[in-house]
């Protein structure tokens, strides 16, 4: 294990999970390899604002950690990337817990721009089994030359990064887009209309899949809705400002 990060030094074994992928950029490095491995560059393409001294950094924190791996690929390919142990995968659950806990931040911004991967993974979180369709369902997501695979099945969602096998429908649009359309449900044809979205195959697999999702209200907007009177002056006054 790397020997110059900080550490609680406590015996807590969650203080030790957070001396592995607890600090800045640790945990955001393991989503944006939740879908398969990256190469440096693609990596600092979805997290935007990282240096690179920093990327190394955390890489080689969580490489020696045991939580990824970096090899070459085989020619043609040749380049080197990196990608999650098993145990790094592992990480994916709560990951995707930290989501659904985050979203629900009065302080956080919805319908802010997001990476691809982070889109693509937020699905997984937002996903509401009793929104699914009665029927399985599989459709293929483009951003740019990224293509993803999304299939929906016994109450189940399932996403992977490359084409999907047989897709109902291929849908072609920015993340912001998407994300305006599967949380913020916005009108189709209004996004289609605009050129912010495209579609081929079943417009109604389009529909469904949109219609999968469901995002949980602010901790604010929950107290609104109790219109709890026996909730502190301070949080009330916090809810309703």
């Amino acid at each position: 294990m790397a020997t110059n990060k900080r550490s609680y030094l406590d015996g807590c074994a969650a203080a030790h999970a957070l001396d592995l992928v607890g600090e800045r950029w640790a945990l955001l490095v393991v989503r944006e390899l939740l879908l398969g491995p990256k190469r440096f560059s693609d990596l600092r393409a979805g997290l935007g604002a990282i240096s690179p001294n920093v990327l190394s950094q955390r890489l080689a924190e969580l490489e020696a950690s045991g939580i990824l791996l970096r090899h070459k690929l085989p020619p043609p390919a040749n380049v080197q990337v990196y990608a999650l142990t098993d145990w790094g995968r592992e990480l994916e659950p709560i990951i995707l817990q930290l989501v659904r806990w985050g979203v629900r931040s009065p302080a956080f911004t919805r319908g802010a721009a997001l990476g691809v991967d982070a889109l693509v993974l937020s699905f997984k979180a937002m996903f509401n089994p009793n929104r699914a369709p009665a029927r399985d369902l599989t459709v293929e997501l483009w951003f740019d030359d990224q293509c993803f695979g999304v299939s929906v099945a016994d109450g189940h969602i399932d996403v992977t990064r490359g084409a999907a096998a047989h897709p109902a429908a291929t849908i072609k649009a920015t993340p912001r887009a998407l994300l305006h359309l599967a949380y913020g449900k916005q009108d189709l044809d209004v996004a289609l209309q605009a050129g912010r979205v495209a579609f081929s195959g079943e417009r109604g697999a389009v529909e469904r899949f949109l219609d999968c999702f469901d995002v949980p209200a602010s901790i604010g907007q929950e107290v609104l809705a109790r219109d709890d009177s026996t909730m502190p002056p301070t949080i009330n006054a916090k809810a309703t400002a």
